[in-house]
């Protein structure tokens, strides 16, 4: 079975973009997945590189004049997170035949295949699946950013899957910002009131491997695999992960604490990939230069030389 996903970057996020679309490649499961494009360098680079698999739009194909306004209202990051449902509907309208899409964060990557989580999803028989952040205690952040996380999101496309759709598109549509009000936050905290007001239709997601990240990987064992306690570890995100100007990588822009196996097991064959999409990238646009920050002078940062078994503790990688 093909399974169709949508994702959503600008030139920014494009290495980790194409990190995402190599990792999925690498499962060996089949999929389809649509590529809104969010600017037009973005948009150029990857239809030059004629992805399998891969199907690429521009934002133009699913702005219209009260999405064009909007953008003009917001930033590029909320104006993004505004779009999630838009496109998610899009594919939707794409493909008549598509019974099922996922929307997945660009800067996701997987080690496992996807499979076992919606699998999951499917037998449960309901409309929608979520994934909740997991908080490890210390860095719960639960009523600020919400119990759950945008970041794999399924929708069936039957009359309860698109009705919660299409009021979470509207609620976007109205208020999509990066602050806390009145209880809403981003596109995400919407999501909190969904097992209350549609218990029968939405599915949390269960399988520990789906969903690991920053603020919650410190509560599980990490091994070689990678595992997650024992577990296959399916998708990690890599939230708040800065490719520096000098070349180095500062792997969680935070507080997060991150073991040596973390780092091991989990970023490094993720920095590899990051690696390989600029030089696939710049074999199209050699003077592609986007998405890179400037130097953080930080203590980690001064530890840029250390020997390699020391990176867990000191959260950066060297160029």
């Amino acid at each position: 079975m093909t399974t169709t996903y949508c994702t959503l970057f600008d030139s920014h996020y494009l290495t980790r973009g194409l990190a995402l679309i190599q990792s999925l490649v690498d499962t060996g499961s089949p999929f389809k997945l649509y590529v809104f494009a969010m600017d037009a360098t973005c948009a150029k680079i990857l239809k030059s590189l004629t992805l399998e698999s891969v199907c690429v739009y521009e934002a133009n194909s699913f702005e219209d004049a009260r999405l064009k306004q909007i953008r003009q209202e917001r930033t590029e990051g909320e104006y993004c997170w505004t779009c999630t449902p838009v496109i998610l509907e899009k594919c939707f309208d794409l493909d008549s035949s598509i019974e099922e899409v996922t929307y997945l964060d660009a800067d996701l990557a997987f080690f496992e295949r996807p499979d076992v989580l919606l699998e999951e999803f499917r037998k449960s028989k309901k409309s929608c699946l979520i994934t909740e952040h997991r908080y490890t205690p210390r860095y719960d952040q639960t009523s600020t950013s919400g119990r759950f996380c945008v970041q794999f999101v399924t929708f069936r496309r039957n009359e309860a899957g698109l009705k919660i759709l299409h009021r979470w598109k509207e609620q976007c549509l109205e208020w999509c910002f990066s602050r806390v009000e009145d209880g809403k936050f981003g596109d995400q905290k919407y999501l909190d009131q969904w097992p209350t007001d549609y218990p029968k239709d939405v599915h949390i997601l269960q399988h520990l491997g789906g969903g690991v990240a920053p603020w919650n990987v410190q509560q599980y064992k990490i091994s070689s695999g990678p595992m997650v306690q024992g577990a296959p570890l399916v998708f990690f995100h890599f939230h708040a992960l800065r490719w520096q100007q000098d070349g180095s990588f500062l792997l969680c822009d935070g507080d997060y604490s991150l073991s040596r196996d973390c780092v091991n097991w989990i970023y490094q064959p993720y920095v590899q990939r990051l690696k390989s999409a600029l030089v696939a990238v710049r074999k199209v646009n050699p003077q592609f230069n986007a998405g890179f920050h400037p130097n953080k002078n930080t203590f980690f940062q001064n530890l840029r030389k250390i020997p390699k078994r020391l990176y867990g503790a000191a959260k950066t990688l060297p160029a």
